[in-house]
């Protein structure tokens, strides 16, 4: 089975994240049968057993916390589950021009509900438009000099932590590893 493990605030290379190969090795020696890092930003997809995918992310990440201190979650999803998101083409009616960015975040498949939805930051930068399984799509804007945090915004609003991703990286990684 194919994976892709999302980890957050990863910047390969830098202090408390792992190298490129560190982050590789680490599933490797986790028990994956193959490891590819995607961009920079902690995505990585592996292959293992269906039965292993948690397994392997366990001991990864206790390896890279050995290795350079790393101490960020990780969340796992299944590539082919990825790949449904994408073929469904979720932010279809959204103006791309008119917003700053099209995301998903995502959280534990056991995180706290959301409130209902669609749910926009006080400052008005975020929109979440749709949760299922841990995934939530928003599109955040521009106000002034910063874009909105998706990111931020969910974890403050579930108390839990999570790690987002713009839909682009998504649909590059399926088009890629799918």
């Amino acid at each position: 089975m194919r994976f892709a493990v999302f980890l957050r605030n990863v910047n390969l290379g830098r202090p408390r994240s792992p190298s490129k190969l560190q982050f590789e090795q680490a599933f490797l020696d986790a028990g994956a049968t193959q490891a590819a890092s995607f961009l920079v930003n902690g995505t990585l997809v592996f292959d293992a057993p269906a039965t292993r995918g948690k397994a392997v992310v366990r001991a990864a990440t206790a390896r890279l916390h050995e290795v350079c201190g790393l101490v960020e979650p990780a969340f796992l999803r299944r590539v082919d589950e990825l790949a449904a998101l994408v073929a469904s083409d979720p932010f279809a009616a959204v103006d791309r021009a008119a917003v700053y960015e099209c995301c998903v975040t995502f959280t534990a498949t056991d995180a706290p509900d959301l409130p209902p939805l669609p749910l926009s930051s006080r400052r008005g930068d975020v929109c979440l438009l749709a949760a299922s399984g841990g995934n939530v799509l928003s599109i955040c804007y521009k106000l002034g000099n910063t874009p909105g945090s998706p990111n931020a915004f969910i974890e403050k609003t579930l108390g839990a932590n999570a790690s987002t991703r713009a839909w682009n990286t998504i649909v590059r990684l399926v088009a890629r590893h799918a």
